[in-house]
């Protein structure tokens, strides 16, 4: 099973690597290059989406804006 890496239930994981803009398994390029681990490969292809989006939910939030 290349590219995949499997959890303690038995589920498949998949990381987006910052580096190449791709979503990878296991043997991708170095943890700390990546964002996951998340448990769809569609999840990880989304994964800047996301942040994008918490960052702007958080510069949003009033309890963190020190205006």
């Amino acid at each position: 099973m290349r590219g995949r890496e499997r959890d303690v239930s038995g589920s498949e994981q998949y990381w987006f690597c910052l580096n190449h803009h791709r979503v990878e398994g296991p043997r991708g390029c170095a943890y700390q290059d990546r964002l996951g681990p998340y448990a769809t490969s569609e999840e990880a292809a989304h994964a800047l989406e996301r942040v994008e989006q918490r960052n702007r939910d958080w510069d949003e939030d009033p309890r963190w804006n020190d205006e």
